[in-house]
């Protein structure tokens, strides 16, 4: 039963209203001819499966969660993409790929779990001298992570907030409205029940403190360490 409410929630349907920030963001990049992309915290890949979309590379997406990669497979055989987009179990903290394999980093909503400054620095080894590292997380603390980025040897080349109605409107408002009706649909049933109102309770968290989910597009170029110091 789970797994069938699962798919009937459908949040990726919703997350896919994020993608336009996503095309943003990607936009503010130079054209990259067949870029090497790592997916950090890739999730069920609705960013990713837009980042192929939107390039001509190869994409390795990693995840600790097999169960939102094994949705993300399926995605990636749904749209052709099985010779672009390779799937990896791998823990934040356990990232292991040579220096200087990538050209683009992409990170969206999984910074914060290593830190925000801990991720530039240990993420920068990945970047190849001269490669993007693009950043979606919390708006919290903005001006200090600024800083932080010139520190970390990058330089910022833009970033932008999205809208403060963003997560309301793309998101949490037609995640309620389908709540709602599988509520209805499934009265009878507690075990369905419960899962819903995990939902719902995520929910109320958000309608009581909507200015916390503010959040950031960080898009930063990897500089040679001695470019950037004084």
């Amino acid at each position: 039963m789970s797994k069938d409410l699962l798919y009937e929630i459908n949040q990726d349907q919703f997350r896919e209203g994020f993608n336009k920030y996503t095309r943003k963001a990607f936009q503010m990049l130079p054209e990259l001819d067949k870029p090497r992309i790592l997916d950090i915290g890739c999730g069920s890949g609705v960013p990713t499966i837009e980042l192929a979309r939107l390039s001509d590379g190869e994409i390795i997406a990693i995840d600790i969660d097999q169960s939102l990669l094994d949705i993300l497979d399926r995605k990636i055989e749904e749209e052709g993409f099985q010779n672009r987009i390779k799937t990896m179990k791998c823990s934040l903290f356990e990232i292991d790929f040579p220096n200087e394999s990538f050209d683009i980093i992409w990170a969206e909503g999984s910074i914060s779990i290593i830190g925000f400054e801990k991720g530039l620095k240990e993420w920068n080894r990945l970047l190849k001298i001269g490669g993007f590292l693009v950043v979606h997380d919390d708006a919290k603390n903005l001006s200090n992570k600024l800083k932080k980025i010139p520190i970390c040897d990058y330089k910022l080349v833009n970033y932008f907030l999205l809208p403060e109605d963003a997560w309301w409107t793309e998101y949490y408002e037609p995640l309620e409205n389908r709540i709602k009706k599988l509520r209805d649909k499934y009265r009878y049933d507690p075990e369905a029940l419960e899962l819903l109102k995990k939902y719902q309770d995520e929910i109320d968290t958000f309608k009581r403190n909507p200015q916390d989910y503010g959040s950031v597009f960080y898009i930063m170029q990897k500089l040679k360490p001695e470019t950037n110091k004084i």
